[in-house]
């Protein structure tokens, strides 16, 4: 422990920081989960009719009311300046703490000089897919941008052992969603039509919303504006999302040939090979004429899954693209390629790929160690 994290009084003052909107169903899941870790508890309700304030203030939380107008950044900002701790501990009610309690009550001992990245563990349907955003703020910290807004700051940002369970993207509350966040975000491209990190949101919205085409065409954007700037964190979500798309669009070749060029950037990533595989799978059955060519082609790409392991550290990895997922597919790739043994063996390898590990991963991550991260 660092000269600036001690066993001495607590030093500094965490609170966690929620806006919500008719959140009742959700919202005491998780309050009661980050109470015992942290000394304040603010939620500021943008205008719920539902039982959301009774519920916050019921769980502990001192509850604020803010008149909503299409500015997310707004409504942070005044939240924050309503807690108005050292430590900001920042999620949404429909997020809950699944892991690092007592690193957040560490923070009490910690000197706000960092900003904390912690990472988002998304329950979307069957899948599980990780998100890693800059949620610990220190106290004078505000956000900028009213739709996926971003906290603006200069300061170093470090991997802290926290993880959110999220699962505002299961079906039923993707619906509720439905047309806001393309409303705001094309609002936003209107005046700020060269960002690059509001494309990539809009196709990412596209993209959960099954418009395919319209994702592909703002993926793109994105990575035009980009330029031969630095990879930011979110490039690598952008570009295994624009691989899907591109597939479902039945865009094929031209997918192929863009994962070929792009390759070389990403050969680290399961999730990227994942997809090849995946892609060349949807293909060879549009083709089966195409199939002899494209069977080894897959073979490598979910082989190579394998060899890389899992990377949750990349946005948007899907949980088992480097283990269990990769290895059900070979074994139906080798079922349909007349390889009974390989497939009985990569069967078995997935089911042990799929147990759950004695290890648990939430203390992967140093509370020490600054690094500097670009825009998520």
């Amino acid at each position: 422990m660092s000269s600036d994290q001690t066993a001495s009084a607590p030093l500094w003052r965490v609170a966690l920081v929620v806006i919500a909107r008719d959140e009742a169903p959700r919202l005491a899941r998780l309050l009661q989960s980050v109470r015992p870790w942290v000394d304040d508890m603010v939620v500021l309700d943008t205008g719920s009719r539902d039982a959301t304030v009774a519920i916050a203030q019921d769980s502990g939380a001192r509850v604020g009311h803010f008149r909503w107008c299409d500015d997310f950044s707004a409504a942070r900002n005044a939240a924050l300046d309503l807690a108005a701790a050292d430590w900001h501990v920042i999620a949404d009610a429909d997020e809950w703490l699944e892991a690092g309690g007592p690193a957040l009550a560490q923070l009490r001992h910690t000197r706000p000089d960092f900003v904390g990245r912690l990472e988002i563990h998304n329950h979307q349907g069957d899948q599980e897919v990780s998100s890693w955003l800059s949620r610990i703020l220190p106290g004078p910290v505000r956000y900028q941008g009213f739709i996926h807004e971003q906290p603006r700051h200069a300061l170093p940002v470090r991997t802290w052992p926290v993880t959110l369970g999220h699962d505002g993207y299961q079906a039923n509350a993707l619906r509720a969603k439905d047309g806001r966040n393309a409303r705001l975000l094309s609002a936003a491209l209107a005046r700020a039509p060269a960002d690059a990190y509001l494309w990539y949101q809009l196709g990412k919205d596209h993209d959960v919303y099954q418009r395919y085409g319209p994702a592909v065409q703002a993926f793109d954007q994105a990575e035009r504006l980009l330029g031969a700037t630095a990879a930011p964190g979110w490039l690598h979500d952008l570009v295994v999302r624009r691989l899907h798309a591109l597939k479902r669009c039945k865009r094929h070749a031209e997918a192929i040939q863009q994962a070929e060029r792009q390759l070389p950037q990403w050969s680290h990533s399961p999730d990227y090979l994942f997809a090849i595989g995946d892609l060349l799978l949807d293909w060879a059955a549009d083709a089966p004429d195409l199939a002899p060519q494209l069977l080894p082609m897959m073979e490598e790409a979910w082989q190579g899954c394998l060899r890389l392991g899992e990377h949750p550290e990349l946005e948007g990895a899907v949980h088992g693209r480097g283990s269990h997922l990769a290895a059900t597919n070979l074994a139906l790739l080798y079922d349909v390629m007349a390889r009974p043994d390989d497939a009985t063996r990569y069967r078995a390898l997935a089911r042990d790929l799929a147990m759950p590990q004695d290890a648990p991963e939430a203390g992967r991550f140093s509370c020490s160690g600054p690094e500097r991260r670009p825009l998520e």
